[in-house]
């Protein structure tokens, strides 16, 4: 058995060296290895995890046991595309058969000696059972944070677990906590969200315990309206009112973000393109109502039993009725590199009425919803330090805060020639 070294400026190979660290603390020990064709074991107290397609670009890392490896491919999310879903079904099933031993060769080795403490180990006793996990890798940005699936050694997934490891993510963990209680409570009948089995702290890290949705379950076409009647029983879920946006609870407590997010250019531009809004649609009255705060494609999942949601991190109540259609539609736009964001944003604005109609929005409200939408997410990408971060859309000046003050001329009484 062979070190290896990740190319130079690998950042998921950077940051799983980083994550072991945290999850299997000294004495233990994690070494990135790639075996020869029969790999040796090593001493006793420790295992070996398969890294996913490989020590290059790792993205997934999972026990080496044929059936839990299987298991941890199969049952994470919603693939993207039919030919992802079809690559994603392969994959599960060489693991499965054992081939994956032999062809996927490297390794993420964990040395635990007798009495040390991992996260398996505080799982272990959390759950009353013996666990693996496996780790998914997620892209660059500010609120990246390990996700582990846990899973029996027969392949059973039981648990998914999310870890804060700094302020920004610890607080996530704490509100995507608080956000499900309230959920539980408010008894949804169109999704299905994740109960939450324990909220601790490990070695100073804050631990969320969430129950599996079964994602491994038959997809089916969404319904007509389906999604629409969704997102609406979230909004109402903590309680709605109307009233204008200028006079509303949600117009403060933005520019209190956005003065809480710091200084710079960039926040001065955002300042001034939400002070014209204001002044424009100050008194447009609208809806409030929750949003689940980041209701993508990729965070949901139509099954043949329902529709489920996870990744209740951002939720929050008392905002303009319809965030949640809007951030639906123009992240499926952008993420992944689709479409040029900055004409997406200003689309966004442009096909508003169309987009929060199934969630009952008046058209007269859609602008100024829509443009309440494209400044609230501009202060979260400043507040959490996206582009520092890396995040390829982590800069509201490229392509959110332009559409913003486009679409604020365009607004009634901004002097806009219809004609154009």
């Amino acid at each position: 058995m062979i070190a290896v070294s990740a190319p130079p400026g690998d950042d998921r190979a950077s940051y799983l060296r980083e994550v072991g660290a945290l999850l299997w603390p000294a004495p233990a020990s994690v070494t990135l290895t790639r075996p020869g064709r029969v790999a040796k074991p090593g001493p006793a107290g420790t295992h070996d995890l398969m890294v996913l397609p490989g020590l290059r670009r790792p993205r997934l890392i999972v026990p080496s046991g044929p059936r839990a490896a299987a298991a941890a491919v199969r049952r994470y999310g919603e693939p993207a595309s039919v030919r992802a879903r079809l690559a994603t079904r392969t994959l599960s099933v060489t693991l499965g058969s054992g081939l994956g031993r032999v062809l996927l060769r490297d390794r993420l080795r964990v040395h635990v000696p007798d009495g040390a403490d991992t996260i398996e180990a505080y799982l272990a006793g959390v759950l009353g059972q013996p666990v693996a996990i496996s780790l998914h890798l997620g892209a660059r940005r500010a609120n990246r944070k390990p996700v582990l699936q846990v899973l029996t050694p027969a392949g059973e997934t039981i648990a998914f677990v999310k870890i804060g490891v700094n302020p920004l993510t610890a607080e996530l963990v704490r509100a995507e906590r608080d956000a499900l209680a309230r959920l539980a409570a408010a008894g949804l009948r169109t999704i299905g969200v994740p109960d939450v089995l324990s909220y601790g702290t490990w070695r100073g890290l804050e631990v969320l315990v969430l129950g599996a949705l079964p994602v491994w379950q038959r997809r089916v076409p969404l319904a007509a309206g389906q999604l629409g009647s969704a997102m609406t029983e979230v909004a109402r879920a903590g309680g709605t009112r109307t009233g204008t946006l200028g006079a509303s609870e949600y117009w403060r407590q933005l520019a209190r973000r956005l003065d809480a997010a710091g200084q710079g250019t960039e926040h001065d531009e955002l300042r001034a393109a939400v002070g014209r809004l204001g002044a424009v649609a100050g008194q447009q009255t609208l809806s409030f109502g929750a949003w689940h705060g980041d209701w993508t494609p990729w965070n949901m999942a139509s099954t043949e039993d329902g529709l489920l949601v996870w990744d209740w991190e951002r939720f929050t109540t008392g905002v303009p009725a319809g965030f949640d259609a809007l951030h639906y539609w123009l992240q499926a736009q952008v993420v992944g590199g689709k479409d040029d964001p900055a004409q997406a944003a200003a689309d966004c604005v442009a096909q508003a009425a169309g987009l929060l109609a199934p969630l009952g929005v008046p058209p007269d409200q859609a602008p100024a919803t829509a443009l309440a939408y494209l400044a609230d997410l501009s202060v979260r990408y400043l507040a959490d330090k996206q582009e520092q971060a890396g995040a390829r859309l982590g800069a509201p000046r490229r392509w959110l805060i332009p559409a913003l003050a486009a679409g604020t001329a365009r607004l009634p009484g901004q002097g806009h020639d219809e004609k154009e």
